[in-house]
């Protein structure tokens, strides 16, 4: 793959995440626009290693909530970190293939999983909801 076919293939993920964004509910919308969303082609090996997860160059992990959940926030709270979600591009693409509906799917559902932990929903409850 050269260049500028990594750079289409970006250029279609981040509209495809912008898309998700914007069809999400507007109060939703809303709280969400105080936290950024930083897309990273993968996991950082340090990150895997702390989640007791496999390093790996083809890790499976699609997404990741940073910071006090918001329903847990207090002005009492001394913790320093601004709540991000990250979304990891090349698990996602891999989980995906090459089908960009199932490529929007998984954007849409990585999103939703990542905004439900931001609003402090468990895994378990995430996955009773379908955003596994």
């Amino acid at each position: 793959m050269d260049s500028s076919d990594r750079k289409s293939r970006r250029d279609e993920f981040d509209d495809l995440l912008r898309d998700a964004i914007e069809k999400l509910p507007p109060e939703v919308r809303r709280l969400v626009d105080e936290v950024p969303i930083i897309v990273d082609d993968e996991p950082w090996p340090e990150l895997l290693r702390e989640m007791n997860l496999p390093v790996s160059s083809e890790s499976d992990l699609c997404g990741l909530h940073w910071g006090i959940p918001l329903n847990e926030k207090s002005s009492m709270s001394d913790q320093p970190d601004t709540p991000r979600i990250h979304l990891f591009r090349g698990p996602i693409v891999r989980l995906a293939g090459s089908n960009r509906r199932e490529l929007k799917r998984q954007i849409q559902i990585t999103l939703i999983h990542e905004i439900g932990h931001l609003f402090g929903l468990t895994e378990e409850r995430l996955a009773e909801l379908g955003y596994e």
